[in-house]
């Protein structure tokens, strides 16, 4: 994996910054640290998030998507939300042992969990460490319905496990194809694999048996709602069956980074990109309100929900979002009989 210049938008919890003048910056590579936080679930409470627990075995994402709305989390552990976030990379090491604490717990009742809510569990570093294959394999153990989203190959390695998790609870896969062409994922989606290839995912995991959906996040106006019939299509005929969006969502400093990658890769595109954004969130560039910040408000963000279900409905894609169907079945979960000593 290549370096990358640092390029850190200001963290509005740090005292003090460093800048470079631009013939000075630096380039930064992979740094690992470890997260000894002792617990790995996460509850969401917010009324627009479609799913209530998930795990995050990792912090930071070495995919570099520009659009990334988890950002802002790497601010609180005093990095920056740019290339910190790329390239400075928190693992949580235990995450098979605190996933099997949870399930432990006489609480927990089984309910289905998301990897991951924050960052791609399957993001490179899981080809070395393994966190996520174990945490489903924890979940396999105790008979727990889970949900993966993802948009890396490398969730291929595990279909086995996942076909396996199906059989026994329930799991689902959604894989996030937000552009179709393919020059423009290059310029946001820096080192994910390409949008041909995601869709390859979809069909490898259909053909095994598991039930599995695209996610068309995020919708960037004015460059990327003019691929969704176009990823629909693809994805359902991938084998898909469900389908979920959702409007680009620029909190913190996640505005300003976008907005840096979109004009320096795509000039040509920067201005109505943006004049699209603020046409769909009361001319501003985000709106945090609930309801909204994932879809926009006004006649253009609208025409983009319009054009999302009338396509998904005439493929016969299910509208139901991450998670959903797995919530909706019936409890699985078990937990594991200890085995008697012999003496």
């Amino acid at each position: 994996m290549r370096s990358l210049p640092i390029a850190n938008p200001a963290n509005p919890w740090a005292s003090t910054r460093v800048s470079y003048d631009d013939a000075e910056t630096p380039s930064q590579t992979l740094e690992i640290y470890e997260d000894a936080s002792r617990s790995l679930l996460s509850k969401n409470d917010s009324p627009d998030v479609p799913f209530t627990w998930s795990a995050n075995p990792y912090r930071g994402c070495m995919h570099a998507c520009a659009y990334c709305y988890a950002r802002p989390s790497h601010e609180y552990l005093s990095f920056g939300a740019g290339s910190d976030f790329d390239r400075k990379i928190v693992i949580k090491r235990d995450a098979p042992s605190l996933l099997r604490e949870a399930f432990q717990k006489r609480s927990w009742k089984g309910e289905v969990v998301v990897f991951s809510g924050v960052t791609d569990c399957y993001q490179p570093l899981e080809a070395t460490y393994h966190l996520t294959r174990q945490c489903l394999e924890v979940c396999l153990e105790y008979k727990n319905p889970a949900h993966v989203i993802t948009k890396s190959p490398l969730i291929e390695r595990d279909l086995e496990l996942l076909v396996e998790l199906g059989r026994k609870a329930s799991v689902g896969v959604s894989i996030s194809v937000p552009l179709l062409d393919e020059a423009n994922a290059r310029a946001l989606e820096p080192f994910v694999t390409t949008p041909a290839r995601r869709i390859k995912i979809i069909e490898r995991l259909a053909q095994a048996g598991v039930a599995v959906g695209v996610n068309v996040a995020p919708v960037i106006p004015g460059l990327s709602d003019e691929d969704i019939p176009r990823v629909l299509e693809a994805a359902a005929g991938a084998g898909a069956t469900r389908a979920h969006y959702a409007m680009l969502r620029l909190p913190g400093s996640v505005k300003a980074v976008f907005e840096e990658r979109l004009r320096s890769t795509i000039p040509a595109r920067a201005e109505k990109v943006l004049a699209r954004l603020r046409e769909a969130h009361g001319g501003k560039l985000y709106d945090a309100s609930f309801g909204s910040r994932g879809r926009g408000a006004g006649p253009y963000a609208d025409m983009i929900a319009r054009l999302f279900e009338t396509t998904a409905a005439r493929l016969g894609l299910s509208a139901e979002s991450s998670g959903a169907a797995e919530a909706r079945g019936a409890s699985t979960f078990e937990r594991p009989t200890p085995q008697l000593r012999l003496f």
